[in-house]
């Protein structure tokens, strides 16, 4: 059975503006009646990495905020810790960043509470019927809201092929033990030809993996944890993934945490997409390439799998943009492919449907 994804295109009404349109498609998934007066409700979202630009602006979030607040909820903006040396790696400078990106109180009308804590290890174990895990360490704050609104800016990954609300629940729910445990099959490697010697990933790296030998790049194996972010931290693309094992199990691993993050949820977990400012990579690293496409709209869904399978298949059915790192793509080819070498993005998608967390047949319905 398929499953009903919503759409507001963008700039398909003119006279009524997106922020209308958002409490629009919340309706639609019959949020008002799913929440309870009192429910602590977590509002999912990235905060962005500072000196990023491309994460979902805080006022997108005033309309999901008002409808849990008019259905009786009590909402709060959450997000985990980072495994890299960053502007979100502790809850103090987390939410430091949060501010300065503009997610507060004034702004939002919701409160923002780092899910695991001070220092990312505020978790519960939560058994799941997984093939990898039988239990996985989800963010505590996470685990015990009532219902969950997961806000995902849908972009190119370059472990995952894409991030949607599959990567949004199994990355970002996770205590920081459960992001070391999905990067562990994760290890990258310099390329010493290409290495310029210039020391950015040794700053960035939060683990002290990384050293000069020479003039040349090295890391530590026993070191790395895989988080993978020196990967596009390094200017001169020296550094590549080398998977140990099939890259497929990265997102098998982080298929089976999303589980975990859904567990308890069940009929009061929704999830929106917004297609805006499409980078190839994710909104951790402190910067914002340009946008792969145009701007596409957002997307609301009870089914993170057919809501990402349907993103997915909006983006490659745009033109790549020429200004962008897919210039030279046309309509029906596949972006997240020609971005992220070597990545099958469909893994995250079949596997998820295979665990019973939703369908990749839909029914795109416009608002």
């Amino acid at each position: 059975m398929k499953s009903k994804v919503f759409f507001a295109k963008l700039g398909s009404e003119p006279k009524k503006d997106l922020l209308k349109r958002i409490g629009e498609l919340l309706e639609l998934l019959e949020l008002p009646s799913k929440v309870r007066k009192g429910d602590l409700c977590a509002v999912k979202v990235h905060f962005g990495e500072r000196g990023n630009t491309s994460f979902v602006r805080p006022l997108l979030l005033r309309p999901i905020v008002q409808k849990l607040k008019e259905a009786g909820g009590r909402p709060f903006l959450t997000d985990t810790n980072t495994l890299y040396a960053g502007g979100r790696s502790e809850a103090v400078s987390h939410l430091e960043t949060a501010l300065q990106h503009g997610f507060c109180q004034e702004t939002v009308g919701a409160p923002v509470i780092i899910a695991d804590g001070l220092w990312g290890n505020a978790s519960v174990q939560v058994e799941i019927p997984g093939e990898i895990y039988r239990e996985v360490s989800i963010a505590h704050t996470i685990y015990y809201a009532d219902c969950l609104v997961a806000v995902s800016h849908f972009k190119g990954h370059d472990l995952a092929g894409f991030g949607g609300a599959l990567k949004n629940l199994g990355m970002g729910c996770a205590s920081r033990k459960g992001k070391l445990e999905q990067h562990s099959e994760v290890k990258p490697r310099v390329k010493p030809k290409k290495c310029k010697g210039c020391g950015r990933c040794i700053q960035w790296c939060a683990h002290g993996a990384i050293s000069l030998k020479g003039d040349k790049a090295w890391i530590d194996e026993e070191r790395c944890v895989g988080c993978g972010e020196c990967i596009v931290i390094c200017p001169d693309r020296a550094i590549r993934i080398d998977w140990k094992t099939d890259p497929g199990l990265f997102q098998r691993k982080m298929v089976e945490y999303a589980m975990g993050a859904l567990r308890g949820k069940e009929g009061k977990a929704f999830f929106l997409n917004f297609l805006l400012q499409i980078t190839p990579y994710c909104d951790c690293y402190p910067s914002s390439d340009a946008p792969i496409v145009g701007d596409i709209g957002v997307l609301a869904s009870l089914d993170p799998v057919a809501i990402d399978q349907a993103s997915v298949d909006l983006v490659n059915a745009q033109p790549g943009n020429p200004s962008s790192r897919c210039r030279g793509l046309g309509r029906g080819d596949d972006k997240f492919r020609a971005l992220h070498e070597g990545v099958d993005w469909e893994v995250q998608l079949s596997y998820a449907e295979r665990l019973g967390l939703g369908t990749r047949g839909y029914d795109l319905v416009d608002l």
